[in-house]
Formats: C-alpha cells, structure tokens, sequence
C-alpha cells in the first residue's frame, strides 16, 4: 500500500508540473495583437480614430509603410480633424467584435493637402523614407494621421500592434502543487522502503535440547465461558494496521492545503488595471482645452527662435514672414530693410533666440485663431558686456488649424510676469472692452500714448506706474522736449501718435487682472520753416527714405510694442498699470509730400 501512495503521488505531480509548464509554453497565447488596413490611392490622408486606438489595451505600436515619403503624427482628435477638413481622406475604425480594423473612404472637396509634416498642431510626428515605426499610448480622444507629403496618395499599409496579457495564473500554482507532490511521494517511498526491510530481519535456528518426560495426565477441565468478552489473542500486532492510517490522513490534509483556494501565485495573479484617463482627470474637466500643451509650446518657441535668428543673420523679411507676423514682423522687416542699405545700423532688438521656455500661458480654446504668451529665458551674456539680457516675451498666434504659430509681439521685459495659471490649465483671453479691468484694454493704448507725449500733464498719467517704467524716461516728453530743442530755428519738430496695426491682445491673469499687449505708433515730423531752407536725415531715416536732405521736410513713423499688467477693477486707484516690456523701432520713412 506505501508502494502505491507513492506511485499515485509520483504520477500525480508529474501531472501537475507538467501542465503547468505547459500553460507557459506550448498552451500560451499570442504576445501581441495586430490590427492591418489596407488603404487605396483616393486620398492623400488617413486618421485612425482614438476610440480604435484604444480597442484594445496597452501601449500602441504604429507600422506605417509605402511607396516615397510617409508621415505620421498624433493629436487631439479635434485638431485633426480640423486640419484634415474638407479633405478625401480614409476614416480608419474598429470593429466592436472582432477588434479589427476597417477602412472607410469620406469623399472631400479637396483632393491634395499641405505638408502636413512640421505642423505645431501635432503633439508629435514622424516623416522616413519608405516606413514609419513609434510607440504611443494614447487616450481615446488623441488620434493618428497617416499621410505622405499631402500630395502623392496615403502610404497603403497601415497596421497597430498591442501587447497581449497571455500570463497563466494557474501556471505557479500547478508547479508548486506538483512539487509538494513529489515531496510526498518520495516520503511515501521513503517509508515503504524502510518498512519493507524491517519485515524481513535475519531469523535464527534454535538448538534441539533433550525432550523432557512427560507429565502426568491431569484430568481436563473444561473452562466456563467469560461471557463474550474480546481476547487478546493477537497481542499487540492487532494495533500495527492503524499506524498506516496515520501518513494517509497527513497526506489527504497535506493536498487539501495546497488546494487552488489557499495557495500563493508564483509572479502571476489577476493583472492590476492601471487607472483609466477619466480616473486621473484633473478637476475642473468642464474648462476647455489649452491651444498648446508646453511640450508643444517649447517646440514652437524653438522653431521660431530659430527661424529669427537665420532672418536675422540674412537680413531676409521673408524668411521672418514664416514665424513673425503684425507688429514684430513689421518692425524687422523695416530694420532688414534699412541694414540692407547702411550696414552700420544697429540690430533691431529684442534677440529672439532658440532660448529656453521660462513661462507658457495658452489660451482655453478649441477653436481659432488661438493665442499663447510665451517668456523665455535671457540668452547668455557676453562675458565682455557689462549688459545683461533681458528675458523676451512673445505673443504668439494661430490663425487657422493648417497655420504655424506667429510671434506677433517680442519685448524685451524689464519687470517680472504677475502670477499667472499653469500652461496645464490655461487661460482666457478677455475682449478689449472688458470693463472689468481698471481701465479697459482698449483705451490702454491711447492713455499711455498720451502719457508719452505730455507727461506728468496727461489726463492718463496717474494710471501708470510712471517709477518703474524705463520707456517713459528714454522716449518721453523730456525726451522729446530736449530734442526739440536742438533742432535750428529754420526748421519744427512735431510729435504725433496713433494706433497701431497689431491687434490688442488680452490674457486674464490669476489676481483678475490682465496682460494687455498693445501696438501703437509714433509719427516725428521736421519740416523747413523758412524758405529755401533743409533740412538733413540720418540714419535709419535715410536709408529708409533714400534722401539725405529735403526742403520739404521728413516724417518718420516709430511703432511700439508694449505689454503691460493692468490690474483688476476693484484696485482702481490703488494699483497701477505696470509696463512690462517693451520693443520700438522705426518702421517707416519718407519725404513730406
């Protein structure tokens, strides 16, 4: 009987080992799972849907191949689709059951697009030769699109691989049960063994000894009954059948502790599921979304910062038209212009570098134009100029989903950004007759114009914080007061102002205030008051008007990039508006007709 409880263990156990061995190699499921779409030449574009993306879980890895150049990128599934438009492109789905994917055709008006590589729209994207292979993981409201150069057909081939949880949880389990198994049998075989050898222990021979006379016959007596009382006939063998009862019953109660129910996986379990995109929302879901995330923002700022910095060095206005536009642009396609003609003319500031991003501020908006303020860090300073750089804020602008981002304003800031919500949340960009500001930021402009001009005699000047701003003291009317003066008495200096052609751009900041970012203009007149008398240029007015003298005079148009804080209706009175940076140059010059 020890015998066969061993058997049975040995062979239970291989069983069990066996088959959990199993469950990890030649019964194991596949690793991954690929879903293929297989596209036509009808369209320049493909979009691949967030809710397919995610038809399954895990990290996705795109495959993307044709003929020439394939591109790929992702992005918020609204922006996509804004790009795409009235685009033919294919519409790529899942299949609910079966989890593959299907490809639709959506007939458009427009059967080209443009490059759709380099766009700041995308949170990333892709461009090889011949193939494209990343790794995302995505949420459902993020989707890819899939194209060539816009022109030339989608690349045909399309696939999404996920990885697959094929872990056996049962695999530990039956490995460790099989080896508990083993164990017994080996005790079970162990024990046999020993009592096999027992049983069978060396028997002597007794010597025969002289027989002894008998007895004399007694009468027999033949013995009462005991009244059915058991004997102990067997002696103490009677109780050796019980021992084997022993190991048998550990035995059962040794299985029964290693039964599914109790035992501890070995690196397996039910998977953890990680928490859902819904689950880790931040507060405050209802807010719209931010134009740019900051890792857009600092591809933005770099690509800009780059794109100046090559229009600078060639003095090329349409280089800079790629990612400067309005006020910021005006004011370097002047300043090109008149370097082109006297190459001793200073360079127009401020530099707008491939700096670092010190500050991100987007606009809570799903649709366009979309603006984002930007402060980046002060390049490094010469260590032979005793100056040091200024921090450089740029107003940046989205017109439509297919434009880059254009700085419209870059100032050099001369005092620190109030505190303003993280680039994660965002926020507003108020109309310019708020009335919910201490001045509205339309009148913003004009008010310090005026300042400018008149000084400590404007309506305005009490508004501003006139201690603090390096501007008034450089271009004011001390200023201009004092170059009145040199001019000779043959000839008459005026100053003028108006608005600008830029925009008023208006961001709330978390005091309930504003940053206003402002465009206005200066026009410096000198004209001959006696005849047959001139007068000279020099300069930049020279090289932009192209006549060093003129009996009629010369005006010269100076623009003004501003930002400043204008604080909240309920400080009125109690907390200035504060300049915080500044850009000016001149952008025009010319005869009096």
């Amino acid at each position: 009987m020890r015998f066969v409880l061993a058997i049975v263990s040995f062979v239970v156990a291989a069983l069990l080992i066996g088959f959990g061995v199993a469950q990890r190699t030649v019964l194991a499921g596949p690793e991954t799972f690929t879903a293929t779409a297989e596209l036509g030449a009808e369209a320049p574009l493909a979009v691949i849907d967030g809710e397919a993306l995610n038809a399954h879980s895990g990290r996705q890895a795109l495959s993307v191949s044709g003929e020439g150049i394939v591109f790929a990128a992702y992005g918020r599934t609204s922006d996509v689709k804004a790009w795409v438009g009235d685009a033919a492109h294919y519409e790529i789905t899942a299949n609910p059951e079966t989890g593959e994917f299907v490809s639709k055709l959506v007939e458009g008006t427009e059967a080209t697009v443009p490059n759709p590589f380099g766009s700041d729209l995308w949170l990333a994207d892709f461009q090889a030769e011949g193939a494209v292979n990343f790794a995302v993981n995505v949420p459902e409201d993020v989707s890819i699109i899939v194209a060539s150069d816009g022109t030339a057909p989608v690349p045909g081939d399309v696939s999404v691989t996920w990885p697959v949880d094929n872990s056996q949880p049962w695999s530990g389990p039956l490995i460790v049960a099989g080896a508990l198994m083993a164990l017994l049998g080996l005790a079970f075989l162990t024990w046999a063994i020993l009592h096999l050898r027992r049983s069978r222990g060396p028997r002597r021979t007794q010597p025969k000894q002289p027989r002894m006379p008998k007895p004399p016959r007694q009468r027999s007596v033949k013995p009462k009954s005991n009244g059915g009382a058991p004997t102990n006939a067997r002696g103490r063998r009677a109780s050796r059948p019980m021992i084997a009862v022993v190991p048998v019953i550990a035995s059962a109660l040794l299985l029964g502790g290693c039964s599914a129910g109790s035992s501890p996986e070995s690196g397996g379990g039910a998977p953890v599921s990680e928490p859902s995109a819904a689950s880790t929302a931040p507060a405050g879901e209802d807010l719209p979304p931010t134009a740019v995330t900051e890792a857009q923002a600092k591809r933005i700022v770099s690509s800009v910062g780059t794109t100046v910095t090559d229009a600078d060095a060639n003095l090329s206005a349409d280089v800079a038209a790629t990612r400067l536009a309005g006020p910021a642009l005006e004011l370097r396609a002047a300043n090109y212009k008149a370097r082109s003609v006297d190459g001793a003319l200073p360079a127009v500031s401020p530099v707008v570098g491939d700096n670092p991003l010190q500050l991100t501020l987007p606009q809570q908006t799903d649709i366009w134009p979309r603006t984002v303020i930007a402060v980046t860090q002060a390049a490094d300073a010469d260590p032979a100029d005793d100056v040091v750089p200024s921090p450089v804020g740029m107003v940046l602008i989205q017109d439509d989903a297919r434009s880059q981002y254009k700085a419209h304003y870059a100032v050099t800031l001369t005092q620190t950004v109030p505190e303003v919500a993280p680039a994660s949340i965002g926020t507003a960009r108020l109309p310019v007759d708020n009335k919910l500001l201490s001045i509205a930021p339309s009148e913003v402009g004009p008010a310090y114009a005026d300042v400018l001009l008149n000084g400590d005699q404007s309506a305005s000047y009490g508004l501003f914080d006139t201690e603090n701003d390096p501007l008034l003291g450089q271009v004011g009317k001390a200023y201009k007061d004092a170059k009145r003066a040199e001019v000779p008495t043959t000839a008459a200096l005026t100053f003028t102002n108006a608005a600008g052609t830029g925009e008023t751009v208006v961001m709330a900041t978390n005091d309930l205030g504003a940053l206003v970012a402002v465009n206005m203009t200066e026009i410096e007149e000198i004209k001959p008051t006696q005849a047959g008398a001139a007068v000279d240029s020099a300069g930049a007015v020279r090289a932009l008007s192209g006549k060093p003298q003129s009996t009629k005079g010369f005006t010269a148009t100076y623009a003004y990039q501003l930002l400043f804080h204008v604080p909240p209706v309920s400080q009125q009175g109690e907390q200035p508006i504060a300049l915080l940076g500044y850009s000016e140059g001149l952008i025009s010059a010319s005869e009096v007709p």
